[in-house]
C-alpha cells in the first residue's frame, strides 16, 4: 500500500492526526522555524499548517520534486504563496467551512462586549470597585450592523445578528444582490452601509483589494459613534486610521481579534481604553479545531489518492 510523508508545523486535532495515519506517516514538529521548513520539506508529500507557518516561495521551491499539496487547517491563504504553488504544480487546500459557527459566534461575543462594557465591568470589578453608574450600554435589539463580506461567515453572522432584532445590512462586491438577500441580509454599498450602520463587522479575506480598505476615508463615511468588530484578517483595517478614528471620537468602540503584526504588542491601538482586543481566538473552539481537522486530513489524503477535491484553492 502506497504509504506518503505528511508534516505537520501548527498542530492538528488528535481525529485529523487519526485519520492521515490510515494512508500516511505523520510527524508533527509543531513550533517548527522557518529555516528547519526549508531544510526538511523535501522528504514530505504533504505539509499542513495553520496560521502560523507562512509557506513562502522558498519553501515550495525546496519542496517541489517531492511536495504536492499544501493544506491549510482553517479559512484564510494569506499566508501560503498561491502563485508559487501554481508556478510548481502543488495544490493548496483550506477548511472554509470548519469554523463558521466558531467565528460567527465570537463575532456576537465581541458585539455584546462592546455594546454592554462587559471587558471593562470585569476588569472593575477585579480591582475592588463598583462602578454600575459608569457602566451605561446599549442595545442591540434595533440597530443596524453592517457585515462586509457575505460569505460562509458573514451569512451566520447575519442570521445571529436578525434572530437578535439587529437589521442587517450586507456588502460583498463578490456575491450578486440577490443571493446576498437569500444569505439574510439586505444588499446595500459600501458607501450606504458605512452611512447607516451601528456596527460593522469585517469578514473579508487579506489581499490587495482588501488591504486596508477600512482607512480615514471610510471611517469618515460612517455613522458617528459607529462601533466596530474584526476577526477575520488583520491588514484590512488601516490601524493608525482606526486609532485617530477612537480618539477623535467617530469611532465609538473596536473589538479587534486580528492585527497588521501579530502579535502586536501593547500598541496606542492595542492599549486604548476603547478597543476590546483578542489573540487571534475567534476560531479556537474544540469543536471547530476538530472539524477543522478531520476535513483538512480527508483532503489532503484525497489529493495524494487523487481523488476529487471539495476546498481547492490552486
Amino acid at each position: 500500500m502506497q504509504e506518503w510523508n505528511v508534516l505537520v508545523t501548527d498542530g492538528l486535532d488528535e481525529v485529523g492526526q487519526a485519520i492521515l495515519k490510515t494512508a500516511a506517516r505523520v510527524e508533527d514538529r509543531s513550533g517548527i522555524n522557518a529555516e528547519e521548513l526549508l531544510q526538511s520539506i523535501n522528504a514530505f508529500d504533504a505539509l499542513i499548517v495553520r496560521g502560523r507557518t507562512k509557506v513562502t516561495s522558498a519553501v515550495f521551491s525546496a519542496g517541489k520534486k517531492k511536495l504536492r499539496v499544501v493544506g491549510r487547517a482553517g479559512v484564510g491563504v494569506d499566508n501560503i504563496d498561491i502563485a508559487a504553488a501554481t508556478r510548481h504544480g502543488i495544490t493548496v487546500v483550506n477548511t472554509p467551512i470548519a469554523t463558521t459557527t466558531a467565528v460567527a459566534e465570537y463575532t456576537l461575543a465581541l458585539m455584546f462586549s462592546l455594546a454592554r462594557l462587559i471587558p471593562k465591568a470585569d476588569a472593575s470589578m477585579k480591582s475592588g470597585l463598583w462602578s454600575k453608574k459608569e457602566l451605561l450600554g446599549i442595545e442591540l435589539s434595533g440597530k443596524v450592523l453592517g457585515v462586509i463580506g457575505m460569505g460562509n461567515i458573514g451569512a451566520a453572522v447575519a442570521e445571529l445578528a436578525d434572530a437578535l432584532g439587529m437589521t442587517v445590512l450586507g456588502y460583498d462586491p463578490l456575491i450578486p444582490f440577490e443571493e446576498i438577500g437569500l444569505r439574510g441580509a439586505e444588499a446595500v454599498s459600501i458607501n450606504d452601509l458605512f452611512a447607516r450602520s451601528d456596527f460593522i463587522s469585517l469578514h473579508v479575506p487579506l489581499n490587495p483589494d482588501t488591504k486596508s480598505m477600512i482607512n480615514g476615508q471610510a471611517f469618515g463615511m460612517m455613522k458617528r459613534g459607529v462601533r466596530l468588530i474584526c476577526d477575520a484578517r488583520g491588514g484590512v483595517i488601516d490601524e493608525t486610521a482606526l486609532l485617530g478614528a477612537l480618539e477623535a471620537g467617530q469611532v465609538a468602540g473596536a473589538a479587534l481579534d486580528v492585527f497588521s503584526k501579530e502579535p502586536p504588542g501593547i500598541t496606542a491601538l492595542v492599549a486604548h481604553p476603547n478597543v476590546i482586543a483578542t489573540p487571534h481566538i475567534a476560531a479556537q473552539t474544540a469543536e471547530s479545531q476538530a472539524r477543522a481537522a478531520q476535513d483538512i486530513a480527508s483532503e489532503v489524503l484525497s489529493v495524494l489518492k487523487g481523488e476529487p477535491l471539495r476546498w481547492k484553492i490552486v
